[in-house]
């Protein structure tokens, strides 16, 4: 569902998300897996583990594993990225912690766009990626009480 904004030469449609919805993240060889949408969170957190930095021509990557599915050890997936930064991040328990942030693509429905990631031990938390409000900002307008707007991306054919 897309929704007009009253005034079309300042603000442009929008289409509408759950407070939760399926998204890949391509770059990452990341499918599909569920993202919580939290609006009271800024940056957008994967759970990641096994996190190794390594230095190469000057420019930080990061080798980690991730468990896309929630509550399920497999499948395991290897990852790959250029760091963008380091940051002090404030959990939801309030604890600050320095993580590495990843600038990635994440692809909702029909719309793909960069946003900043940071790598975070989520496995107590029942999402695997959450999406804070400066992922979604001026992309989407957020239904709180739906799920799943934007459907499920399509599973990849195994060779």
């Amino acid at each position: 569902m897309t929704v007009s904004a009253p005034n079309k030469a300042t603000k442009p449609t929008r289409t509408a998300i759950g407070w939760r919805e399926w998204v890949s993240l391509p770059g990452l060889g990341v499918a599909r897996i569920k993202a919580k949408i939290d609006t009271g969170a800024k940056t957008a957190a994967l759970h990641a583990f096994r996190i190794e930095t390594v230095e190469r021509s000057g420019k930080t990557y990061v080798h980690f594993a991730v468990h896309p599915i929630q509550k399920a050890a497999k499948p395991e997936i290897l990852c790959r990225a250029r760091v963008k930064c380091r940051r002090r991040i404030r959990s939801s328990n309030g604890v600050i912690e320095e993580r590495l942030i990843l600038r990635v693509k994440v692809k909702a429905g029909e719309r793909e766009f960069p946003i900043d990631l940071s790598l975070a031990n989520r496995d107590s938390m029942g999402f695997r990626l959450l999406l804070g409000r400066d992922a979604v900002r001026r992309k989407f307008l957020i239904d709180p009480g739906a799920s799943f707007l934007l459907g499920r991306p399509r599973k990849r054919k195994s060779s």
